[in-house]
């Protein structure tokens, strides 16, 4: 049966099958289809479902993933408060050095620095869902090979319009390599080797570029001790997700003993 909004009273809207919802933190409601649905049927149900929330359609695209699609309609009448779509993507820069002072590097045959013969640090983009030290660690092993345990983030910059018009937030995070054997991954890596870090810092190109000149020195730094980052300490929030906090443990620790000696 088509449901026309302009003929159902509103005192029957209740006797009409609703769709399965449950309710957000804003205010809204989710809406789970378990079982494929016929078109009509579904927009029979929508409408009805509507004019229980309230009495008009009026919704709007949100956002796109490739599990599902996002429209929105505010219930209340008053100015939405919907937080918008995610604006940034996380990407990492993983500085892996060992015994030797060889930082880890590769040659990509693909993107910006394809056929520069620019020596780079591994990088890659966090996956929905994890953490920045994972994604170092599984960037790293995915393009050379090479298994490594996290010890900090030393850096991180912000861009803007990087990325399908996305903000970009980039971590340059230090590994400890756990292996020596480089086996590159060849769809997107051209070479990949164990470099002396004075040499990979000394790069034209690197020089060049004030950016990638301060990361360098700020890895350099931090093999000489003489930098702090930031560790990851992982606890979890009241729904039981797990969250990671990035922090400057050896200034707060001498803080606290500082304060605890006053």
């Amino acid at each position: 049966m088509l449901v026309d909004e302009q003929m159902v009273p509103e005192n029957s809207v209740q006797q009409i099958e609703l769709l399965t919802t449950t309710d957000d933190d804003y205010g809204g409601v989710h809406v789970e289809i378990k079982n494929s649905m016929d078109s009509n049927v579904f927009g029979d149900l929508l409408r009805a479902s509507i004019l229980q929330w309230r009495q008009k359609e009026g919704f709007w695209y949100h956002h796109a993933q490739p599990d599902y699609l996002m429209l929105v309609h505010w219930i209340p009448k008053t100015a939405h408060t919907l937080p918008a779509n995610a604006s940034h993507r996380v990407g990492i820069g993983a500085f892996v050095v060992n015994s030797k002072r060889e930082v880890l590097v590769v040659q990509e045959n693909s993107g910006i620095f394809k056929g520069t013969g620019v020596w780079k640090l591994p990088t890659g983009v966090v996956n929905e869902g994890e953490d920045i030290c994972t994604a170092a660690i599984r960037e790293v092993e995915e393009e050379t090979g090479i298994k490594t345990e996290f010890v900090e983030v030393l850096s991180f910059m912000q861009s803007h319009k990087a990325f399908f018009t996305k903000s970009d937030l980039f971590f340059v995070c230090m590994l400890r390599p756990l292996s020596s054997e480089i086996q590159k991954q060849d769809e997107e890596i051209e070479a990949a080797q164990w470099m002396p870090i004075d040499e990979y810092s000394a790069q034209p190109f690197v020089k060049k570029i004030l950016l990638f000149d301060s990361i360098a020195n700020i890895c350099l730094a931090k093999n000489d001790m003489k930098y702090t980052g930031f560790s990851p300490l992982s606890s979890t929030s009241n729904s039981g997700e797990t969250i990671t906090l990035y922090f400057n443990s050896e200034d707060l620790e001498q803080s606290l003993s500082s304060g605890n000696q006053a």
